[in-house]
């Protein structure tokens, strides 16, 4: 399925679910609602803190959950589907914008230009098609996230999963998540850790449009 994102910007979001409502024992923390962001505000496109997949990549990701709390892990949710406004945000922030407040928290050793040609911000992001998710394991008997070496969105080399950066155990706990997403039908990235898409996404040529909000659904 070929289509231009922008004639389908506000057309259909009937394929898509609220995850909370596939996967409920989720944990969302939907960094780009908030201000705590490598951008520093909220991102265009983001209105409401709920995150978005397609139905496909949502049972997946409710088989993962499974698998994580059988073993003692919820799911994390960092960000799902994200509006191809969000990532115009981020392409006019990385040419235009001289902000660089948020460079300490996760961009230390980059420039904003690097962010882009180092592959960790695209001017297209497979987010936008609704079938990649960026998640980490919380332990349940903690309540903490499980240590995978480096933050969400830490723009570095210490956070490719397969760094040698990182103890034995935060490889092991990197490569733990990676198996079950894996297995269950997702395929990894090689700069972040955190980051997947479903191997048989069903818009694999759509970039969406449409905002962060429940009523999209609802149309």
């Amino acid at each position: 399925m070929t289509t231009d994102y922008k004639k389908e910007a506000e057309l259909n979001a009937s394929d898509f679910v609220m995850i909370s409502d596939y996967v409920p024992d989720i944990v969302q923390e939907i960094r780009y609602f908030s201000t705590y962001n490598f951008i520093g505000s909220r991102i265009d496109g983001y209105e409401e803190p709920v995150a978005f997949l397609t139905k496909e990549a949502a049972r997946a990701l409710k088989a993962v959950s499974n698998k994580a709390m059988v073993m003692g892990c919820r799911l994390k949710i960092f960000d799902a589907y994200r509006p191809a406004m969000a990532v115009r945000h981020f392409v006019l922030w990385g040419i235009e914008d001289l902000d660089q407040r948020m460079k300490p928290f996760f961009y230390p050793d980059l420039e904003k230009t690097e962010l882009f040609s180092q592959g960790y911000i695209a001017s297209r992001s497979s987010h936008s098609r609704g079938s990649t998710v960026d998640l980490t394991l919380l332990d349940m008997k903690t309540g903490k996230e499980v240590d995978m070496g480096s933050p969400f969105d830490y723009f570095s080399e210490v956070s490719h999963p397969d760094s040698k950066d990182v103890t034995p155990e935060q490889y092991e706990n990197r490569m733990m998540l990676q198996d079950m997403m894996v297995k269950n039908g997702f395929k990894p990235y090689d700069c972040e850790w955190w980051h997947f898409t479903l191997e048989k996404e069903p818009f694999p040529d759509t970039y969406f449009e449409f905002p962060l909000t429940k009523d999209v659904l609802r149309r």
